[in-house]
């Protein structure tokens, strides 16, 4: 939960560390680029822009390591 609140850096996008999901473990960013993704309802229909979020998984599927997308965050320093 340390990490909600920090912004790091993935392929030269700037997200900000919103969610620590426990059932992985995972980490949830969201862009702080101001282009927008469409985002689908339920049904799959376009209905507004949002900012775009990814899910990270923080260890490998076997759990021993800490997976290689997590690895390549960078850390941006917080002003």
């Amino acid at each position: 939960r340390s990490l909600i609140g920090l912004r790091v850096r993935s392929g030269g996008i700037v997200y900000h560390i919103i969610e620590v999901l426990e059932d992985g473990p995972s980490i949830v960013l969201i862009a702080l680029a101001s282009e927008r993704v469409i985002q689908g309802n339920i049904h799959g229909d376009a209905t507004r822009r949002v900012p775009e979020t990814l899910t990270i998984p923080v260890l490998t599927s076997d759990r021993q390591e800490l997976h290689p997308a997590f690895l390549a965050l960078d850390l941006v320093q917080q002003s």
